[in-house]
């Protein structure tokens, strides 16, 4: 698999496209927000001949969900979300009038529910789901053991973790969800974070101020 990072959006939000080798694709957290970024993620999956399987959120805070609306009707594909994180897609365009976002689209409703442990699969993309709230009630992360990725949203970042301070957050239970959950995983696994640059496992476990 191929992973493409795109940084989008004032909040500067990390979208991921992964690829496998059949030129299939899924899309992770679009978070494109402005005409001119929809246009470039657009142009990347013409330009690569990309076939566009399905949609998926890691949770659904503002700047991740802002090209739901766009991906859906362009490519025509299903929509993955935690259940326990309707919530806050629900709060998207309430949080958008907070920010001074007054293009934001309002994502549509998930076409299917993610559940802990789920094995995911398209074309030669395969996912594990992993569970692990605490930055948003249904965040979650996608696993892919071969490669040694793990696409994690907002849980854990490079020297940093997910705010708590927003609705549903809390640290007791993020820091569960890192320590218990992602740690668990090998410390060679390549972590692409929401924001910012890549990590590793081990180089969290070692040094992530969740840990203090």
């Amino acid at each position: 698999m191929n992973v493409y990072k795109l940084t989008y959006n004032p909040l500067q939000e990390n979208t991921f496209v992964v690829v496998d080798n059949n030129k299939n694709a899924v899309i992770i957290d679009p978070g494109c927000y402005f005409r001119e970024e929809k246009e470039h993620l657009a142009n990347l999956i013409e330009k690569n001949e990309l076939k566009i399987l399905a949609l998926l959120n890691t949770h659904a805070h503002l700047d991740h969900i802002m090209g739901n609306a766009f991906v859906k009707e362009k490519y025509g594909v299903d929509l993955y979300l935690h259940e326990l994180d309707i919530p806050t897609l629900r709060m998207g365009e309430q949080s958008a009038h907070v920010y001074g976002l007054d293009q934001f689209e309002s994502s549509p409703m998930p076409d299917k529910y993610l559940k802990e442990g789920q094995e995911l699969k398209f074309g030669n993309i395969s996912f594990e789901v992993i569970f692990g709230p605490g930055h948003a009630p249904g965040h979650v992360a996608f696993y892919n053991k071969e490669q040694n990725i793990l696409i994690n949203g907002d849980i854990l970042f490079k020297g940093s973790y997910g705010r708590v301070d927003l609705p549903g957050g809390n640290f007791e239970v993020l820091k569960h969800s890192i320590t218990q959950k992602l740690f668990k995983l090998p410390e060679e696994t390549v972590v692409y974070c929401g924001h910012g640059p890549e990590t590793t496992i081990g180089a969290e476990k070692s040094s992530n101020p969740i840990l203090w």
